[in-house]
C-alpha cells in the first residue's frame, strides 16, 4: 500500500513543472471546491423552508437580474487576467503592477458612476411588479434592491485580488473565497432563523455582506504580502493603458453580456412565463446537475492561464496533450450525467423532501445543456487564453439574439414551461460547441487564418 501510495506521489508529481502546478492547483480546488459545494447544497432547503418557495424565487429572481452588473466591468476583469500573465511570462513585473493600478482605477470609476446612476433611476422603478411579487412586499424590496446592488458591485471591484492570484496560475487559493463567504454566510442564516421571524430583507444583507467583507480582507493580505510588488500605487495609474486592458477586455465584455442574457434572463423568463414559484424548480435542478459543470470548471479555469503561458512559448505538444485529456473526461462526464437523471427523483425526496415539484423533462433538458456547454468550455478556454476570441464574440452575439425568443416560444408555445426555457438555452449553444473545436483545431494547427485568429 505504502509502495502503491509512493508510486502515485511520484507520478503526480512528474512531468511538466506546468502540469505538475495545473494538478496540485485542480486537487486542491476540488478539496475547496467540495465545501463550497455542501454548503450550497444545505442553503437550498434551508432558505426555501425560511422564506417559502414563493419568496425564494423572487429572492434568486432579483439576484440574477442585479448580478447583470458584474458582467458589465467592459472585460477589464478578463483583460487584466491576460494582461497579467502575459507580463509575468515576459518577466516585466512592472508593466503588471500598472496594469493592476489602471485596472483598480477604471473599475472603481465605473463602478461608482454605476451606483450614482442606479440610485438616479431605482425610484421610477416598481420592484414589486417586475418580480410579480406580492404589494405588501414592495418597501422591502426597494431596500434590499439597493443594498444587494451596492454589495454586487463592490464585491465585483475586491474581487480583481482573485483575477490576480488565477493569473498567476494559483486558483486553488483564489477559491477559498467563495466557500469562506458561504460558511460565514450560513452561520450568520442559522443564527437568524432561530433568532428572527422570516425577513427578505435581512437576508439579503448576510448574503451581501459576507463574501465582501473576505475578499476585502484577502485584499489587504495579499497585497502586504504575496503580491506586494504589484500592490495597486496612485502614481501607476496610467489610463494610456486603459485600452491594453480593454481592448481585449471588450470583446470579453461582450461576450459576458451574452452569457448574462442566456443564464441570468432565464429566472426572468420563467417569472414572467410561468411565475416566481417555478424559479424555485428550475433553480433546485439546474444546481443538482450544475455540480458536474462546477467541478469541471475548476479543471478548465485552471488552465486558462496555463494556456496563456503555453501558447506565448508555443508549447503546442503540452496543449494538445492537455486538451485530449478534457475530451476523456466529459465522455465520462455523459456517463455521470445519465446516472444522475435516473436517480434525480429520489435524490431531489431527500434533498429538499417535498417541497418542490420538480418535472422530469425540467431535469432532463438541464442535463442536457451541462453536456453541451462542458464540451464548449473545454475548447473556449484555451480560445480565452490565446485572446483570439473575435469569433467567439460574434458567435456569442447570435446565441445571445436567439436565446430569448427560442426560449419563451419552448416555454410558452411548446407548453414546456421551464424545461422549455432551458431547452432553449440547449438549442442556441449548439453553434457555438460546433465552432470551438474548430476554431482550437486551426489555431494549433497554424491555420487560423482571417476571423479563425482574430
Amino acid at each position: 500500500m505504502k509502495k502503491l501510495l509512493l508510486r502515485y506521489i511520484e507520478r503526480f508529481n512528474s512531468g511538466h513543472s506546468r502540469s505538475v502546478k495545473a494538478r496540485k492547483n485542480i486537487l486542491a480546488s476540488f478539496f475547496i471546491k467540495g465545501v463550497s459545494i455542501i454548503v450550497g447544497f444545505i442553503f437550498v432547503p434551508l432558505l426555501i423552508g425560511y422564506l417559502g418557495e414563493v419568496e425564494y424565487g423572487i429572492w434568486i429572481t432579483m439576484s440574477s437580474i442585479l448580478a447583470w452588473v458584474n458582467y458589465f466591468d467592459i472585460g477589464l476583469g478578463n483583460g487584466l487576467r491576460n494582461r497579467f500573465a502575459e507580463s509575468l511570462a515576459k518577466g516585466e513585473h512592472q508593466m503588471a503592477r500598472i496594469y493592476v493600478s489602471t485596472a483598480y482605477a477604471s473599475l472603481s470609476l465605473l463602478f461608482g458612476s454605476f451606483f450614482l446612476v442606479f440610485m438616479a433611476i431605482n425610484p421610477l422603478l416598481s420592484w414589486y411588479e417586475i418580480l410579480k411579487a406580492p404589494a405588501s412586499l414592495a418597501d422591502e424590496l426597494n431596500i434590499l434592491v439597493i443594498i444587494t446592488f451596492g454589495f454586487f458591485l463592490l464585491r465585483f471591484t475586491l474581487r480583481l485580488i482573485a483575477i490576480i492570484i488565477i493569473a498567476d496560475q494559483r486558483p486553488a487559493l483564489s477559491n477559498v473565497f467563495d466557500p469562506l463567504a458561504n460558511l460565514i454566510s450560513l452561520l450568520a442564516v442559522l443564527v437568524l432563523i432561530q433568532t428572527s421571524e422570516t425577513s427578505l430583507l435581512v437576508l439579503g444583507i448576510i448574503l451581501g455582506a459576507a463574501p465582501v467583507l473576505v475578499l476585502a480582507l484577502a485584499t489587504i493580505h495579499f497585497f502586504r504580502h504575496d503580491y506586494r510588488d504589484y500592490r495597486p500605487s496612485i502614481r501607476l495609474i496610467n489610463f494610456k493603458y486603459f485600452k491594453d486592458l480593454t481592448g481585449l477586455g471588450a470583446k470579453f465584455f461582450i461576450i459576458q453580456i451574452t452569457v448574462v442574457i442566456i443564464m441570468s434572463t432565464n429566472n426572468f423568463i420563467i417569472t414572467r412565463v410561468v411565475g416566481p414559484e417555478a424559479v424555485t424548480a428550475y433553480n433546485v435542478a439546474y444546481k443538482y446537475f450544475g455540480l458536474l459543470l462546477m467541478l469541471f470548471t475548476i479543471i478548465t479555469n485552471t488552465y486558462w492561464s496555463a494556456y496563456t503561458e503555453a501558447f506565448i512559448k508555443k508549447d503546442f505538444a503540452w496543449i494538445r496533450r492537455v486538451t485530449g485529456n478534457l475530451v476523456k473526461g466529459w465522455i465520462a462526464i455523459l456517463f455521470i450525467l445519465a446516472a444522475m437523471l435516473v436517480i434525480a427523483p429520489y435524490f431531489y425526496h431527500v434533498w429538499i423532501r417535498d417541497k418542490v415539484e420538480i418535472p422530469f423533462l425540467l431535469s432532463a433538458f438541464t442535463a442536457l445543456f451541462i453536456g453541451i456547454y462542458i464540451w464548449y468550455i473545454i475548447f473556449i478556454y484555451f480560445i480565452n487564453g490565446t485572446g483570439k476570441i473575435t469569433l467567439q464574440l460574434y458567435v456569442c452575439v447570435i446565441v445571445a439574439v436567439l436565446n430569448i425568443p427560442v426560449s419563451v416560444f419552448f416555454a410558452r408555445y411548446l407548453g414546456l414551461g421551464s424545461a422549455g426555457v432551458i431547452l432553449g438555452s440547449c438549442v442556441t449553444y449548439l453553434p457555438g460547441a460546433i465552432i470551438a473545436p474548430i476554431q482550437y483545431r486551426k489555431i494549433i494547427t497554424g491555420k487560423d487564418n482571417g476571423i479563425w485568429g482574430k
